[in-house]
């Protein structure tokens, strides 16, 4: 089964493909305030000839991290997981992508994963 994972918390993104646990193909790059504009062509680049509908679950890293970082990579995450109708782990920690793997792999992923931030989100308060 092939697997993508994305990390998105951090100025430097990672996206891979992995077969199984087999390392197919990583990339990480300085994404900063591109990641919006660079991560699905990052990620189509990354395929190297396969289809996305090859792609049998995603992993993608939870947080805690940058909000709007993690917005975008679950935001992804989440939209090629429903359109492709395979299951997705979102895990965090330092083997987060061990996790994930095993996760997706033991058909424990889910249909739509949430992020971690740092902190709780600070909303303006309504002035009426």
């Amino acid at each position: 089964m092939i697997i993508l994972i994305i990390r998105t918390d951090k100025p430097e993104a990672e996206i891979g493909l992995y077969n199984d646990k087999d390392q197919l193909a990583y990339e990480i790059w300085q994404a900063h305030r591109e990641l919006a504009e660079t991560l699905n062509r990052k990620i189509t680049n990354l395929l190297q000839g396969r289809t996305l509908q090859e792609v049998g679950g995603i992993v993608v890293y939870q947080g805690p991290g940058s909000y709007t970082g993690l917005r975008i990579g679950m935001s992804v995450a989440n939209a090629l997981a429903y359109s492709l109708d395979c299951s997705i782990a979102a895990v965090s920690g330092e083997n987060w992508l061990d996790k994930g793997i095993q996760q997706i792999m033991a058909n424990q992923g889910s249909a739509i994963v949430l992020p971690q931030y740092d902190a709780p989100a600070r909303t303006t308060t309504p002035r009426k």
